[in-house]
């Protein structure tokens, strides 16, 4: 393994750094979506949305004290804080538990973009010391020549090698991202339909004038 990692030329030492860069982002958020699923707690959420309901938006604040679940600390935040303004509270909070989810994404769709294009350039560099050894001494020795073109092919093989390994795992991450989105809209959207509620009816004017009848 070792002598076909020299064999890809200086190349591969950024490219091996772009893939323990994302390896490493891989594993920290696989790990944090594993952490985020034991701490769901739906029933805390339903809870929150039931005293609402009820007309006990300070009781479902403190029932949603301290819960882990995001969606149930979205809701606390927004009901905490629901005098100034529900819908910035509900804004602000959902913003900062979708920055949680959304960290390291972008490292690991920069990594995805890079590999490719670092094999790529090896590619190149693979080429020029091929066609620099043709017109030199060395065209009578294979095994130089060769050693140009198999660099050109194991850069851009471990290149593109780190692209694919990596783009598995940054798609399964988005859609956890959206999934996440959907289930705080989801539950922002009801606590203020339930807290807005309908409009008071409008009681008849006694004192206006009827219309009068033919």
């Amino acid at each position: 393994m070792w002598q076909l990692f020299k064999q890809g030329g200086p190349i591969m030492w950024p490219l091996l750094v772009t893939s323990i860069i994302a390896l490493t982002v891989v594993l920290e958020r696989l790990c944090f979506i594993w952490r985020e699923r034991r701490r769901r707690a739906p029933e805390v959420v339903e809870r929150i949305l039931t005293l609402v309901e009820q007309s006990r938006a300070d009781d479902a604040a403190k029932a949603g004290a301290g819960s882990e679940d995001f969606v149930a600390r979205t809701l606390t935040y927004a009901l905490t804080h629901r005098h100034k303004s529900l819908s910035n509270a509900l804004l602000r909070q959902s913003n900062l538990e979708l920055q949680r989810f959304n960290r390291g994404l972008s490292m690991l769709d920069t990594a995805i973009t890079l590999a490719p294009l670092l094999g790529l350039l090896g590619t190149v560099t693979g080429m020029i010391r091929t066609f620099g050894l043709l017109g030199g001494t060395e065209l009578g020795a294979p095994a130089a020549v060769t050693g140009g073109i198999a660099e050109a092919l194991i850069a851009t093989a471990f290149g593109l090698g780190v692209a694919i390994v990596a783009l598995l795992p940054f798609n399964y991450l988005n859609s956890r991202l959206e999934e996440a989105r959907h289930e705080i809209e989801d539950a922002a959207s009801h606590l203020e339909l339930l807290l807005v509620g309908p409009p008071p009816a409008t009681p008849p004017n006694p004192a206006a004038p009827r219309s009068a009848t033919a």
